[in-house]
C-alpha cells in the first residue's frame, strides 16, 4: 500500500511546489506561523486554478483556540460553500466544546455544509481531552481522516498515541501523522505508527529580492517561508523507502 504525502501550503506557490516535489495532496492555509487560518478567495481561486492534486482548505476563523462563537461559526459555513462553489476536492475543519470534548452540532452543521467534499478532521483534535472518545466522535461525523500528533508537540513524541489511535480507527478513517514531520524522522514514524498518510510542511525561507530595505523596518519584507520542491522529493523518497 502506498503511503500518502499531503502538504501543509500557506501560499499558492507552497501549494504548486508541493505538487511539482510529488506529494499526493495539499492542505491551503494562511498563517502559518499562527497554526493556519483560512486563506483568501484569491490565493484559493489561483490555487484552484493550477493544482492538479487533490487541493483540500483549511477552515479555521481565527488563531487561538478551538471554541467558536455564532459569527465565527457562520463565517466557516460560508466558507466551506465558497470551498464548494471553486470546485476544491475537499476541507479541513475542528471545533471543540469548553469541556474538550468535540463540538458535535457545530461539527455537523460543518460537514452538512461540506456535502460531496472530502472532510480532515484537524488538530483540534490534539487539545481534546479525551483522545480515545474524541476519535469516536470523529469517526461518527463521517470524516475521512484525523491530522492528529498523538496530543503530543509533534508525531514523533506522540508516536505511540498514533499507534494506538490506529489500532483503534480500525479502517473506519485514516489517521494522518502531523506535526514535526521531516525526511529524518519520516520513514521511522511509518514504521512505529502504522499511518498510512503523513502531513509535512517541507517548508524553507525564500529571502525577498527588493534591493532597498528600510533598516528601520528589518524582519517585515526580508523574508519568509514557503514549501520547497526539493524538500518534498526527499519526503516522498523516504516515505516510499519506508
Amino acid at each position: 500500500m502506498r503511503r500518502l504525502l499531503e502538504i501543509a501550503s500557506n501560499s499558492a506557490a507552497s501549494a504548486l511546489a508541493a505538487q511539482q516535489g510529488g506529494a499526493d495532496r495539499v492542505e491551503l492555509f494562511d498563517n502559518l506561523e499562527q497554526g493556519g487560518t483560512t486563506p483568501s478567495h484569491g490565493t484559493l481561486a489561483v490555487t484552484r486554478d493550477r493544482l492538479r492534486i487533490p487541493l483540500y482548505v483549511l477552515i479555521r476563523p481565527r488563531p487561538g483556540d478551538f471554541l467558536y462563537g455564532p459569527l465565527e461559526a457562520e463565517a466557516m459555513l460560508r466558507d466551506i460553500a465558497h470551498c464548494r462553489e471553486l470546485g476544491c476536492d475537499g476541507v479541513v475543519i475542528g471545533a471543540l466544546d469548553a469541556d474538550g470534548g468535540i463540538d458535535m452540532p457545530l461539527c455537523k452543521e460543518l460537514m452538512s455544509a461540506a456535502g460531496p467534499l472530502g472532510v480532515t478532521f484537524h488538530r483540534a483534535f490534539d487539545a481534546a481531552r479525551d483522545l480515545p472518545a474524541a476519535l469516536e466522535q470523529v469517526i461518527a461525523l463521517g470524516c475521512e481522516r484525523v491530522l492528529s500528533s498523538g496530543g503530543h508537540a509533534g508525531a514523533e513524541q506522540g508516536s505511540a498515541v498514533l499507534a494506538r489511535l490506529v489500532r483503534q480507527a480500525g479502517g473506519r478513517l485514516a489517521v494522518m501523522a502531523g506535526a514535526g514531520v521531516s525526511a529524518g524522522n519520516i520513514g521511522q514514524l511509518a514504521r512505529d505508527t502504522g499511518c498510512s498518510e503523513f502531513h509535512a510542511s517541507a517548508k524553507a525561507p525564500r529571502h525577498s529580492e527588493m534591493r532597498h530595505h528600510n533598516q528601520q523596518l528589518v524582519g517585515l519584507d526580508s523574508s519568509w517561508l514557503q514549501s520547497d520542491a526539493l524538500q518534498v522529493t526527499v519526503l516522498r523518497q523516504a516515505l516510499d523507502a519506508a
